[in-house]
This record gives C-alpha cells, sequence and structure tokens, in this order.
C-alpha cells in the first residue's frame, strides 16, 4: 500500500532532523534521533476555509513576543472560522510582513501537555480561488523546541483553542 502524502512528508522531515544540514536539534540529540512524534493523521482536522478578511482588526500589525525576549512584527490578514467536534471555533491568521506568507500559530487545549509549551504553527496555503488550506495535521512545533539558539514567535492570545487539536507534531521528548 502507498505511503500517503502526509506519510511521505513526516518521513522527508525526520530525514532532515537526522541528517539536515541545518537541522533545528542540538547536536547532541542528532545522535539518538529516529524520528519527531507525531499524532495520528485525522482527515477531520483538514480544511478549505474562506478567509475573513473584512474581520475587525484585519490589516493591523500586530506585535509578537518570541521566546528568547524579542518582538517580531506581522500583519492580521484576517479570521477563519471552523468546526471541530461539532463546535465552531475562530483563528486569526497573520501574514509575514516580509515575504507575505501566511501564518498560523496556535495554542490549544494539548499546549504544555501533549505538544510544545508554546504552543504550534501552521503555513496555511491560498488556492487560486482565495480559500486557505489549513491542515492541522500538519502543524509543527517551532525550532526552540528542539534546540537552543532559535527565537520563536509566541502565539497570540487571540490564538488559544479551548479544544484539543489532535493532530501534528507531539511534544519533542528529550
Amino acid at each position: 500500500m502507498a505511503r500517503s502524502r502526509l506519510a511521505d512528508f513526516r518521513k522527508h522531515k525526520d530525514d532532515y532532523f537526522r541528517d539536515g544540514a541545518n537541522s533545528p536539534l542540538d547536536i547532541d540529540d542528532i545522535e539518538d534521533f529516529e524520528a519527531l512524534d507525531y499524532f495520528p493523521e485525522n482527515p477531520a482536522l483538514s480544511f478549505l476555509l474562506e478567509i475573513d478578511t473584512d474581520a475587525p482588526g484585519t490589516h493591523e500589525v500586530v506585535p509578537l513576543d518570541t521566546s528568547d525576549g524579542l518582538v517580531v512584527e506581522f500583519a492580521r490578514a484576517g479570521k477563519i472560522h471552523f468546526p471541530v467536534d461539532g463546535e465552531e471555533y475562530t483563528l486569526t491568521v497573520l501574514r509575514d510582513l516580509d515575504r507575505g506568507r501566511f501564518f498560523l500559530p496556535f495554542t490549544d487545549a494539548t499546549t504544555g501537555t501533549d505538544t510544545y509549551d508554546i504552543g504550534r504553527y501552521i503555513d496555511p496555503q491560498q488556492n487560486p480561488d482565495g480559500h486557505l488550506i489549513v491542515d492541522f495535521n500538519y502543524a509543527y512545533n517551532p525550532y526552540c523546541a528542539y534546540g537552543e539558539g532559535w527565537s520563536c514567535p509566541i502565539p497570540p492570545a487571540e490564538n488559544a483553542l479551548p479544544v484539543r487539536i489532535e493532530a501534528g507534531e507531539k511534544r519533542f521528548g528529550k
């Protein structure tokens, strides 16, 4: 049976962490590294969503604190709305000021237990029709979860979900 696209992505990422010249892992962790820990693929947490660019605060610059005490700025691109376990939730999608890429930092009820303490990220992609692909199966830990010397934006309070998002990367075990 052929592997899924997500399984291929995860294998490639694990190979990069283990063998990549710019792996985010501390040198001591690379030696024993086999693979990252992931939640099982969850198709119910993969969405094609409209982005509400008329939401209040859209296009405002948002300063985000980082794990090393700095501040980085993003622009609010808009809001997305999606269901989890029959309830509707909302997150703010940000846009990188330099490259214009979408960025979705978030926390959820797994943060600090099953997943990294400061939260996780998704890099939504936009279809030609304007809809965003938001697949929580690709949620990843910031590099500061894996080693020293990284500066990682901390998700804003407006992107704290009260529900468990059991998809994507789990906490890196040391």
